[in-house]
């Protein structure tokens, strides 16, 4: 991860705003304790209306149990929910705001959308309307407010999820977001975990280690390009997933009512540090890397300017946490192995970093030899 925050998705988040909501870190805990407060207030018996934008909307008509509103639906993780979700017969709804790009796919492949933005809780009753299961994958994009997506809006989903009625509800958080504070996206994603243990909704928190599809933007391609990679001296471990496999145990859980109440670890069932991501990727490769290593210390003494650097949004998903990076947290085999017993998943079913890595090599080399073929003066390149 880069020096700049990332989040469960991968994007990165310029440490300029991670330096600047650091000031504000407190504030936030505090008004993260008072939100939880009052909620845990009103399920001991103090009455509170809803405002009047949900109650006009609110009913009492039954919903099916199959209808799902996917927040974060464009993204890395938004999308293989959307999909999986589609594919075991789920009636699903996506919340998109409005872009330069239409999520015309999404419509493709069968679902609904509606626009729609969480600053703005005055839409959110319309897409609610109907909807059984929210399944949150949203996460703040580096150009927007950290606090605004990341807080602010997630409260007011979930204060319209309860008033609306919504039976079930799925929240991404990240690894260990409780206790690393002084990181602002996790010190975010815990406070947004307590607020919701305390609303009284069906939830489940799912929390993220890594994915493996930044993986190739950051590690692969440039092997592949002959170009430098950047990676860290410490021997930090990340037990990476699959997209597709977080969607799968995702929909397990939906279908598990075990789940309910509980804050779940996703990870793959082998974590790696950054110099074995790396032998991998040249093994595949047949190519040797040209590694630039770079010591947690320099990360942590130059935080506020890394975001200036691009190779600190590249490999945003291993050196954002400076601070987690030097905490030598470690992999927990016996959370995961936990996760798979509660899921009815086995271990031999997730994809590992070896196989996504090794599938995706072949892939480009093949193609790269045909092209190669095909070309007339005999040169290669890839998309």
């Amino acid at each position: 991860m880069s020096a700049a925050t990332a989040g469960a998705s991968g994007r990165a988040i310029p440490a300029s705003r991670s330096a600047a909501f650091a000031q504000g870190s407190e504030s936030v805990r505090l008004a993260g304790r008072r939100a939880v407060g009052a909620m845990q207030m009103r399920r001991a018996g103090r009455k509170e209306k809803a405002p009047a934008v949900f109650a006009a909307a609110a009913g009492t008509t039954p919903v099916k149990k199959t209808s799902m509103l996917v927040i974060g639906a464009t993204g890395t993780l938004g999308r293989q929910v959307v999909k999986r979700a589609l594919d075991e017969g789920y009636d699903v709804r996506c919340l998109v705001r409005p872009r330069p790009i239409p999520a015309d796919f999404l419509r493709e492949w069968g679902a609904t959308t509606v626009s729609g933005d969480l600053a703005e809780p005055e839409q959110l009753p319309a897409a609610l309307v109907g909807v059984h299961t929210i399944v949150d994958c949203a996460t703040s994009k580096p150009e927007e407010p950290l606090r605004a997506v990341d807080w602010d809006a997630k409260v007011k989903l979930i204060q319209a999820a309860k008033a609306m009625g919504i039976q079930r509800y799925i929240f991404f958080s990240v690894d260990k977001a409780d206790k690393h504070p002084e990181v602002p996206l996790m010190n975010l994603k815990y406070c947004t975990e307590k607020y919701l243990e305390a609303s009284g909704l069906n939830y489940t928190v799912m929390r993220l280690s890594g994915f493996m599809q930044p993986l190739i933007s950051q590690y692969a391609v440039p092997i592949l390009d002959e170009q430098s990679v950047w990676g860290t001296s410490d021997s930090t471990r990340i037990a990476y997933m699959d997209t597709q496999d977080v969607a799968k145990m995702t929909m397990k859980a939906l279908n598990t009512d075990a789940t309910i109440g509980k804050t779940l670890t996703l990870a793959g069932p082998k974590s790696y540090t950054v110099q074995e991501i790396i032998a991998l990727c040249e093994k595949y490769a047949d190519s040797e890397a040209k590694v630039v290593n770079v010591p947690v210390f320099a990360l942590k003494a130059t935080r506020a300017l890394t975001s200036f650097f691009q190779w600190s949004r590249d490999v945003a998903d291993r050196l954002a946490f400076a601070e987690v990076l030097s905490s030598k947290d470690s992999y927990d085999v016996k959370e995961m192995e936990a996760t798979y017993k509660l899921l009815g998943v086995e271990a031999s079913e997730i994809t590992t970093l070896e196989t996504y890595l090794k599938e995706y090599f072949s892939r480009i080399i093949s193609k790269l030899k045909e092209v190669s073929g095909e070309s007339e003066g005999g040169s290669s390149f890839y998309l």
